[in-house]
């Protein structure tokens, strides 16, 4: 897969089909789209492309207004949206920043200077509730219009409906939010993931004993940052590690700001997502995981962030984190997180 800030790039296709989103999440709505996105492309002999933004419109905004409780959620980063439309098998991804010239441009400039110009678009495919332009003016039957003095096809897909309910990154956020991580797993198509690059901590994991367990390694973590400041989720989970060895390891994870340390520490009170392997593999030593690239997914979660008082308080509290999260794996069925990704692929066909 392709991927293009903008799209004044001589290595962009010169024609493609393409639709336009923000993607938070990929959810299986998103998925459905992609994969008829990607059969009308085949059909025409033209590249798939995903139009998507950053930042979100809506971070646009609450920051243009000075209310950030106005920005979304995020439900994952730029790095998981890229990934997850890479598996949906999408050819190319154009990324526009989202800022002032686009916020104000109209509709029919964004048609010709995006969407013709800039693209090639010979097919165009929507949502059912898609706008567009300055104070959002475009609509459907504008752009179906346009398509037909233009040149290009479009068409437009109704909501994604799983049990009745319209699967949307809203409902993805409110299901992270309650912490209700196999609902957001049915709405995702798989468990909820956040992956990245490992980071230099603090290593206070290092200093906290892990006496319960008669560890004298304390508490290492992996430590993955989340790159907006308001995740969907946040709290402490049962989580599967993916990337270390060959299979995936169980853990205990915090997701966001850790009430109980300096916010002014090494990582400057940004939101982290640290993660600690019930057994370490061997062949890491203290610091080779740093710099992989790991994948963790959040299965249950276990409570809200709490703050301690002490590194006592805080050292007790994750021993008993840690034996929650291996009560959840021992009383939990495998077939409980493989029927989501079962379902994920047949979406995808």
């Amino acid at each position: 897969m392709k991927i293009f800030r903008g799209f004044k790039h001589p290595g962009l296709a010169p024609a493609c089909a393409v639709t336009i989103g923000n993607f938070d999440g990929v959810h299986r709505g998103h998925q459905a789209m992609l994969g008829l996105l990607r059969a009308e492309a085949a059909q025409r002999g033209i590249p798939s492309c995903a139009m998507t933004f950053e930042p979100h419109p809506r971070d646009y905004f609450a920051q243009q207004l000075g209310q950030p409780e106005l920005a979304p959620a995020r439900v994952g980063t730029l790095r998981d949206k890229l990934s997850q439309l890479e598996v949906c098998g999408v050819d190319q991804v154009v990324i526009l920043p989202f800022n002032a010239a686009l916020a104000s441009q109209s509709p029919e400039g964004f048609i010709q200077d995006v969407l013709v110009s800039g693209l090639g678009a010979k097919y165009v495919l929507v949502g059912d509730d898609f706008r567009f332009g300055a104070k959002r003016a475009g609509d459907y039957a504008m752009l179906d219009a346009a398509g037909q003095a233009l040149g290009f096809d479009v068409a437009r897909m109704n909501s994604y409906e799983v049990h009745g309910l319209r699967v949307s990154s809203t409902e993805v956020r409110t299901a992270l939010a309650a912490g209700e991580m196999m609902d957001a797993a049915r709405l995702l198509g798989h468990p909820y993931t956040i992956s990245g690059h490992v980071l230099h901590g603090r290593k206070l994991g290092r200093q906290l004993a892990e006496s319960r367990a008669g560890a004298n390694d304390g508490f290492r973590t992996l430590n993955l940052r989340f790159d907006h400041w308001k995740p969907a989720a946040s709290g402490i989970f049962a989580v599967l590690v993916h990337g270390i060895s060959g299979e995936p390891l169980r853990g205990v994870a915090n997701l966001g700001v850790r009430p109980s340390l300096d916010p002014n520490d090494v990582n400057g009170g940004r939101v982290l997502l640290e993660t600690h392997c019930f057994d370490w593999p061997a062949e890491l030593g203290g610091d080779e995981a740093y710099g992989k690239i790991i994948r963790v997914e959040l299965l249950h979660k276990l409570h809200d962030e709490l703050k301690y008082e002490s590194l006592d308080a805080l050292t007790a509290g994750i021993a008993k984190d840690c034996d929650d999260a291996r009560a959840f794996f021992a009383a939990i069925h495998p077939s409980s997180y493989t029927e989501t990704r079962r379902q994920t692929t047949r979406d995808r066909i």
